[in-house]
């Protein structure tokens, strides 16, 4: 039954375009639940190299709106504007962003101490990252949020990092934007799990 619950909650996590800038729970909650994954999700050796920056409310409005939105139209192609911008304040709609960085400070100390993986401890940083990133928005989309997962990279690093103190040298992966659903996910398909499993060895 464990692992049936954990599923149920796999299978719930989705992409929401539609947001609003509704909470279903608390800051301190949105606080509560960050801290959690960052202590308990794994990382290559425990280098722990994850590091992220949550805004909420009108701190959320002002990455999309002050930083995203006037970027993004500064090198879209002008024809292509008009639904990169309805896009954006599909995502300043919502509530929140949660700011997915990597530390190349912990990736190096690794590569200096294990030189025989040194060529793949950036791989697994990423995969790190990725951990870190499915957690939150699984847990998320569970205390009622819906969520999607954005990446403007690396044209707004620079403007993030001088706005809200980031440290330079840390290296963004993704955004994830949170609201309460204002619509429903798109359907999703599968491809045949004879595609994609192949075990060996199982006793019936």
């Amino acid at each position: 039954m464990a692992s049936d619950s954990f599923f149920e909650a796999v299978k719930s996590r989705r992409t929401y375009y539609q947001l609003t800038d509704d909470s279903p729970i608390s800051d301190k909650k949105i606080h509560e639940i960050v801290d959690n994954a960052i202590t308990n999700v794994p990382s290559s050796f425990n280098s722990q190299s994850t590091r992220v920056l949550v805004l909420l409310g009108e701190e959320h409005k002002k990455l999309w709106g002050e930083i995203v939105i006037p970027i993004i139209k500064s090198v879209a192609p002008a024809e292509a504007w008009p639904a990169s911008e309805q896009r954006l304040n599909g995502f300043k709609a919502g509530y929140g962003t949660i700011c997915f960085y990597e530390d190349p400070k912990d990736v190096a100390k690794l590569q200096e101490q294990y030189p025989l993986y040194a060529d793949k401890f950036p791989q697994w940083s990423e995969h790190t990252n990725a951990m870190h990133q499915y957690v939150l928005w699984t847990a998320l989309e569970l205390e009622g949020f819906g969520a999607n997962l954005q990446h403007y990279n690396p044209l707004i690093d620079e403007k993030i990092a001088a706005t809200w103190g980031v440290e330079q040298n840390w290296s963004l992966k993704s955004q994830l934007v949170f609201g309460t659903p204002a619509g429903k996910p798109y359907d999703k398909t599968f491809k045949p799990l004879e595609e994609r499993v192949f075990v060996h060895g199982a006793k019936e």
